[in-house]
This record gives structure tokens, sequence and C-alpha cells, in this order.
């Protein structure tokens, strides 16, 4: 099974991309689709999928789309 399956899954339910996510932490794309090769902590996680839904929200939220 891939490394960090919940982040990975989690963020394709919601329809917000790796970039996004990465954007949203300060740090390159790449940079973040190589620290999920390995994986994270728990605590980092849920972090992480804390910040999925808040994006997921916005992208609700936002008149533009």
């Amino acid at each position: 099974m891939q490394k960090n399956h919940l982040i990975r899954e989690t963020s394709k339910k919601k329809n917000v991309k790796l970039w996004q996510i990465a954007d949203a932490l300060g740090m390159n794309d790449g940079n973040f689709s190589r620290k999920l090769r390995h994986e994270l902590p728990p605590e980092e996680t849920a972090h992480i999928l804390a910040l999925i839904d808040q994006l997921a929200k916005e992208a609700r939220n936002d008149p533009a789309k």
C-alpha cells in the first residue's frame, strides 16, 4: 500500500490537489510529494487532514468557482 494513503485519498475525495496542500504549508510541491514517500507522524497527518478540510471548505465558498 502507498504511504500516507489517508492523506492521498482524503485530498482526492475532497478535490484538493497535493500542490494546493504544499502551497498552504509554504513548501514546493515536489518537496511535499517526496515528504509523502515516508509515513508521517500521526500529529503531522492530523494537521494535514485539517488543512485539506479547510482548503475544501474555502473552495466551496469561493464565488469564482
